[in-house]
């Protein structure tokens, strides 16, 4: 296995999935949360235990999410607990629950970043999304909240054909609401996001938003940016910088996923789900082990799964064959979803590697099932 240095995959940002409980019942959700699903098999303990192995290694930006975090009685207890040990400990949120006391409380805990879901610029489109009347306006209050109390946040922004027409005002809000970053989520088809299949934002539109939030990103000073689950972002961007002549740099975000580079899933992030089992992201479904049966460290060092997520040399398809694979990767999990291998090739990319048009394959179709369903003619 041709692995790179051991020293780069080290965990950098790991999302931790507190409850699996929820208070709306999002048309996206990766674990299809609801008000009820598990709680999970967290007890307060465990939690505090969890961050004592953890900060024993690394010092990881920990994202405490769900679910809702926020219906955990003992949310700021663990917060706290991973502050004291050094842990930068970050929130994620649908932001309904967000109240002058939870702001109080985020600030006594030393919570260091929130992350707010904003999924369109009105009500009408975010509520859709979120299925739940009042969720737009509830993410807007928190917003405000949050900026009163002097906490910074973020708006992550996911996006689908229903309200892709919606992206440059959205993020317009988020910067007019005093978000210190905004990231666009091109969804990844898992848990309940596979009755979305059909819904994807597909190309030539794909490559379109990229390019128009490179512009963005270029020009911005106020907001940072970031697109999520778009790996090939980060062959886009050397791209057009040269063909722009430009010499483009990117701001650092200091509570990103620790990585300037696309699909980064088992190799500087990880979930950690409800029950303990430690995914190589929030969007993979397989398993690399489970941290109430063996610690962290031995998962995160000696998965086979995750050891070979960060083997680029077999990365399958266009993927395998493509000079940007190693700033770029495919997203691993959208793969997962069409081709059933988490090595396969990302099947919204239509880039073809310099190494096959070289032989002739330019007009070869890419390996495996990587083609959704069509749409209907006029499906929203």
């Amino acid at each position: 296995m041709a692995l790179t240095r051991r020293s780069e995959f080290i965990p950098k940002w790991i999302a931790w999935e507190t409850t699996r409980r929820c208070n709306l019942d999002c048309v996206h959700c990766r674990c299809s949360s609801n008000a009820d699903a598990p709680a999970g098999e967290w007890t307060t303990a465990r939690a505090l235990a969890f961050l004592d192995d953890l900060a024993a290694w690394v010092q990881p930006v920990v994202v405490l999410s769900g679910g809702e975090p926020l219906v955990r009685p003992d949310l700021f207890q663990i917060a706290r607990h991973g502050t004291d040990l050094g842990l930068r400990m970050c929130l994620a949120t649908n932001g309904t629950l967000v109240t002058p006391e939870v702001c109080r409380s985020l600030l006594e805990s030393g919570i260091r970043m929130v992350s707010l879901s904003l999924d369109g610029p009105t009500a009408e489109v975010h509520d859709d999304f979120r299925r739940m009347p009042g969720a737009f306006e509830g993410a807007v209050r928190a917003a405000r909240l949050l900026r009163e109390h002097g906490i910074p946040f973020l708006v992550n922004s996911s996006f689908t054909r229903r309200n892709q027409h919606t992206i440059a005002q959205t993020f317009h809000l988020a910067k007019s609401l005093g978000a210190t970053a905004w990231y666009l989520f091109m969804i990844v088809p898992t848990g309940r996001g596979e009755d979305l299949l059909r819904e994807l934002i597909r190309q030539p539109d794909y490559d379109e938003i990229l390019e128009w939030h490179y512009e963005q990103e270029r020009r911005e000073h106020d907001i940072l940016m970031r697109p999520t689950c778009a790996p090939h972002y980060y062959r886009i961007v050397p791209q057009l910088a040269r063909r722009d002549g430009s010499r483009f740099r990117r701001r650092d975000l200091t509570f990103s996923t620790g990585s300037g580079k696309g699909c980064v899933a088992g190799q500087t992030i990880c979930l950690v789900d409800a029950f303990g089992e430690v995914h190589p992201c929030s969007y993979m479904e397989q398993s690399a082990g489970n941290v109430f049966e063996r610690p962290f460290r031995d998962i995160w060092e000696s998965s086979p799964l995750l050891r070979s997520l960060r083997d680029f040399d077999a990365y399958k398809g266009r993927c395998g064959a493509c000079e940007f694979r190693n700033v770029c990767g495919g997203c691993r999990a959208r793969a997962y979803a069409f081709t059933g291998d988490v090595l396969g090739e990302e099947p919204l990319c239509d880039y073809v590697p310099v190494r096959w048009r070289r032989q002739g394959a330019g007009t070869r179709p890419p390996a495996g099932p990587v083609t959704p369903p069509s749409p209907p003619p006029d499906e929203r």
